[in-house]
């Protein structure tokens, strides 16, 4: 599985940015898709996600500012970012989740798998 991330770059306080993620393999075989953020000398968190039955999830920081979408047709998924501050620079990585799969007594783990990272800066 690969997770193509692009979009990412410079902007200034209050602008904005769409980030796009494109998966090599049919959306439909992940029990969710999203991205996560990791700032300068801060742990990875998670910025918003969205379940293949269409549950969102934001972060409180992003709530109200971002928007996240899927294009099931083209294996994508977006993240709609506005009204940027300093605080959302980050590498942000997409993610996506296959389930644990269970056939005949013998089951798959839950799998994650990540996008290369790209970058969000904002200044001031």
């Amino acid at each position: 599985v690969q997770l193509q991330a692009s979009g990412g770059g410079l902007v200034q306080d209050g602008g904005s940015l769409r980030l796009s993620c494109v998966i090599s393999e049919s959306i439909f075989s992940f029990s969710g898709v999203g991205w996560y953020r990791q700032a300068p000398g801060k742990e990875r968190e998670l910025a918003a996600n969205i379940t293949n039955v269409g549950i969102i999830n934001y972060a409180d920081s992003v709530k109200g500012r971002f928007t996240i979408s899927r294009d099931n047709a083209n294996d994508t998924v977006y993240l709609r970012m506005n009204s940027l501050k300093p605080d959302d620079t980050a590498v942000y990585y997409c993610h996506a989740q296959k389930p644990i799969l269970c056939s005949g007594g013998i089951c798959t783990p839950q799998s994650d798998y990540w996008g290369q990272g790209t970058l969000v800066t904002v200044s001031s």
